[in-house]
């Protein structure tokens, strides 16, 4: 018995060092590329529930801090693919030179299993791309097309010029047509 109550002293010095270590640094890192801040606590809980977990199932961690972020990371991605139905389905986002909406591009979901597959990997695609833009350009992209806000309520919340924005969203619109041509095409 002591030996137990030994080891779980361990782990709890061991988790609470990690947590005063990253905490701020991991919290800045998902902060940056999740724009609901909610979202960001939830994340950063998830991720501090699973070194609990870790530590307290004995999986050795040898690179806490790299652990973590990894794992930041994968739940970072999770959300967006866990949200991107809603996001598509809800907003008019346009990648094509003549504005044809994202969601005329692509598979209908109600097409069958083979038309919902190449949907899925298209949305996928979407979403791993996005995670590829600059922070800047992504959070332009996000905030005008996603999220539907006007490039002045942009302009007035960040202090950037609504031109720098929307120079931001057109690089970040002509990455995406690049990036996602390919697999548009095969699917076509």
């Amino acid at each position: 018995m002591l030996l137990a109550d030994e080891r779980a002293r361990e782990q709890d010095r061991r988790i609470t060092e990690a947590v005063q270590l990253e905490a701020s640094k991991l919290k800045n890192f998902i902060r940056r590329r999740v724009p609901d801040e909610r979202d960001v606590e939830d994340i950063l809980q998830e991720v501090f529930y699973e070194l609990v977990e870790a530590y307290r199932l004995l999986k050795p961690i040898e690179q806490v801090g790299a652990w973590l972020f990894t794992v930041a990371r994968n739940r970072i991605t999770d959300l967006f693919r866990k949200k991107k139905p809603e996001f598509l389905a809800n907003h008019s986002v346009t990648l094509d030179e003549d504005g044809e909406p994202l969601e005329d591009l692509l598979p209908s979901s109600d097409a069958g299993p083979d038309a919902a597959y190449a949907r899925s990997i298209l949305v996928d695609e979407l979403a791993v791309a996005l995670e590829e833009l600059p922070e800047e350009q992504r959070r332009a992209f996000i905030a005008h097309e996603i999220e539907g806000r006007s490039f002045q309520e942009l302009a007035r919340a960040s202090g950037v010029s609504a031109n720098t924005l929307v120079l931001r969203k057109h690089r970040a619109m002509v990455y995406l047509r690049e990036r996602l041509e390919d697999i548009h095409r095969e699917f076509r």
